[in-house]
């Protein structure tokens, strides 16, 4: 997901039994104003996205911390439906998120990476998982393949090696014949 389609994404487009969540809604900071928008960059960012195991965990784990969070707020509490917001209920700032992103990726011993580069680190996964580009660009909710598989992925050279290994083994047995 994008920054501002997780910031903007509400429980009434979760469904944790099911499994898959929708993305209708993105929250960004324009002209030093937070504004809420339903529209999607693109028109196949609308669609349905299965979850995975994880995900669903992560979601129920964060519905739970809201409730405690709701709870210890009080009269505090400022209703939004929105699955991630502060601990009084209010949206996310797009730069606190940023900054609690490097926060964790520091806790985690993880190399510093921009919160966009996540999506680029999905699809090269994707790719050498050897997961068709039609799916993928499904899964990244690209309008065009070309944006998936040009701009978004990277072959590891590990998977560039065994192309060419394979390629060089089909040569060879061609000329065998």
């Amino acid at each position: 997901m994008r920054r501002g389609e997780v910031l903007g994404l509400a429980w009434d487009c979760v469904d944790l039994v099911g499994e898959q969540l929708w993305i209708s809604r993105q929250l960004t900071r324009v002209g030093g104003q937070l504004l809420h928008r339903d529209t999607t960059k693109t028109e196949g960012s609308t669609a349905s996205l299965p979850l995975f195991g994880l995900c669903v965990s992560a979601l129920r784990h964060r519905k739970s911390v809201q409730e405690g969070a709701r709870k210890a707020a009080g009269e505090e509490w400022k209703d939004s439906d929105l699955a991630f917001t502060t601990r009084t209920g209010t949206p996310i700032e797009p730069r606190n998120f940023n900054r609690a992103f490097e926060s964790h990726c520091r806790r985690a011993g993880v190399p510093r990476i921009r919160v966009h580069d996540t999506r680029h680190t999905c699809a090269s996964l994707l790719a050498a998982l050897d997961v068709h580009p039609r799916v993928a660009m499904r899964i990244m909710r690209h309008s065009q393949i070309s944006m998936t598989m040009d701009v978004y992925t990277q072959i590891p050279s590990p998977e560039t090696r065994k192309a060419l290994d394979r390629l060089n083994q089909s040569l060879d047995r061609s000329s065998e014949a």
